[in-house]
């Protein structure tokens, strides 16, 4: 990555700066090719472990390995050159120890070129964020809705509907910010709830399923332009069906091909050429004979 690459990026304190300000527009992105589609409407690109369900047919995040994480996030930032980008920190690397969570951050951000990781959790993380932050790592914190601890909740229920889960859901948000987080992910959490985590908290709030009132909105691309469509959650707003268009141009694709329609002669090395070669060598064999 070169140096001026770097200088044009949006950075950390770039969406430190939009509390309160514009909208911080976030996308994910797992690969080159939707890096570079979304990368000039974006500030932030998140690579989530969200691609295990998405790319890898998964049912949930749990299975992401950190190699995957880095790879597909090597992938993004060569396929970037403005947003900022931050990458997932998979289940069972981080949560071990503050250390255990140095070490996978480091090696997330030195291989892949990323100018932060995420991570789930509020309270109990807070400890592991400080450690990471002291040690110039930047961190965006996710509460709410966790991915990761599905197992441990029962599924993806929203969060903060009554008042003992809303209070837990405002300490874990003040615990983040207070610990260095530069952002917080609210997800799938009750709209009032949400809205007052933002107005408390001096840090970006980035929502998903959340509240208009955040200080930014995240979705998974492939939620939003209708290439995933095994699950659908509530707060996703469909702004294309690509998944039913490309299985239209696969039908039209595959019915060329049945009925010899493709490849035309346009589309071979010297199909013209080729034939007249064919018909001369034809007519000399003829002739000695």
């Amino acid at each position: 990555m070169s140096t001026l690459s770097r200088v044009n990026r949006i950075s950390v304190p770039d969406i430190q700066a939009r509390k309160g300000a514009e909208p911080v527009v976030c996308l994910t992105a797992y690969t080159t090719p939707m890096a570079k589609q979304v990368d000039p409407h974006t500030d932030l690109i998140l690579v989530g472990d969200s691609l295990g369900m998405v790319l890898y047919g998964f049912e949930t995040t749990l299975p992401v390995t950190l190699d995957m994480m880095i790879a597909h996030g090597a992938a993004v930032m060569r396929g970037s050159s403005q947003a900022c980008v931050i990458i997932d920190l998979p289940f069972g690397t981080y949560h071990e120890s503050p250390e255990q969570a140095f070490r996978t951050a480091s090696r997330a951000m030195t291989e892949t070129g990323a100018s932060g990781v995420k991570l789930e959790g509020g309270v109990e993380m807070a400890e592991t964020i400080a450690f990471l932050t002291r040690r110039h790592i930047p961190v965006l914190a996710h509460i709410g809705v966790m991915p990761q601890s599905v197992n441990q909740t029962g599924g993806y229920r929203a969060r903060g509907k009554d008042a003992e889960d809303a209070e837990r859901i405002i300490a874990d948000a003040k615990a983040v910010a207070d610990a260095g987080a530069f952002a917080v992910v609210i997800e799938s959490t009750w709209e009032p709830v949400a809205r007052e985590v933002t107005s408390l908290l001096s840090i970006p709030t980035i929502g998903i399923g959340a509240s208009n009132a955040c200080d930014g909105q995240i979705l998974v691309t492939e939620d939003m332009v209708g290439l995933f469509s095994d699950f659908t959650p509530k707060f996703v707003k469909r702004y294309g069906d690509l998944g039913e268009e490309i299985s239209t141009h696969a039908a039209a694709y595959a019915a060329d091909v049945r009925s010899r329609r493709f490849p035309g002669p346009e589309h071979c090395f010297g199909a013209d050429k080729g034939k007249a070669k064919i018909a001369t060598v034809g007519k000399v064999r003829r002739k000695a004979v």
